[in-house]
């Protein structure tokens, strides 16, 4: 059985990893600098066999992160097109470039249809369900990022490959 977060299951949650096991929730920002080194830990045990379930949800700090609700977007835009890992996997790889002309870059590097992305990026309900994310994240306790949870409980321990992978029992990469 899967847990969730004290929020609760979301129907759209992107999802990476093995389902059944351990599943590791992450309240992001795509201009944190926190939240990149910790996905790429994450990412760096899933490549490596741990099995897990990885849910990533968005909680862009916007006063503080001026391109996190562009870059949240343009994530969401992109799994409009079933390219919302890829998407997500440039942009914490290039925290640093995330202004529009970068982010449209990002989806043509993907070979999204960039008529649908520009056009889902005006759809309110792209931001609607960045909303929903940061709500579910407020209830649960979220006050910054990155936020983990563990089968449900909040983590506060490292966020680091070595600590991730004794918190869920797993071989470090």
């Amino acid at each position: 059985m899967t847990l969730r977060p004290a929020a609760g299951a979301v129907p759209d949650d992107h999802f990476r990893g093995v389902s059944g096991g351990h599943q590791v929730v992450v309240y992001g920002d795509f201009e944190c600098p926190y939240t990149g080194p910790a996905m790429r830990d994450i990412t760096r045990l899933l490549d490596a066999g741990a099995s897990f379930e990885l849910v990533f949800r968005h909680f862009p700090l916007r006063s503080i992160h001026p391109h996190a609700q562009a870059a949240a977007e343009a994530a969401e835009a992109a799994a409009r097109q079933d390219r919302f890992w890829e998407v997500h996997d440039i942009l914490f790889r290039n925290q640093a470039r995330l202004e529009p002309g970068d982010l449209r870059r990002y989806a043509e590097r993907v070979s999204l249809d960039l008529e649908r992305f520009d056009s889902d990026l005006a759809d309110p309900a792209v931001g609607a369900r960045i909303e929903r994310d940061l709500e579910s994240g407020l209830r649960s306790g979220v006050d910054g990022t990155p936020a983990l949870f563990i089968d449900g409980r909040r983590y506060h321990g490292p966020r680091d490959a070595l600590g991730l992978s004794q918190a869920l029992g797993v071989e470090p990469s």
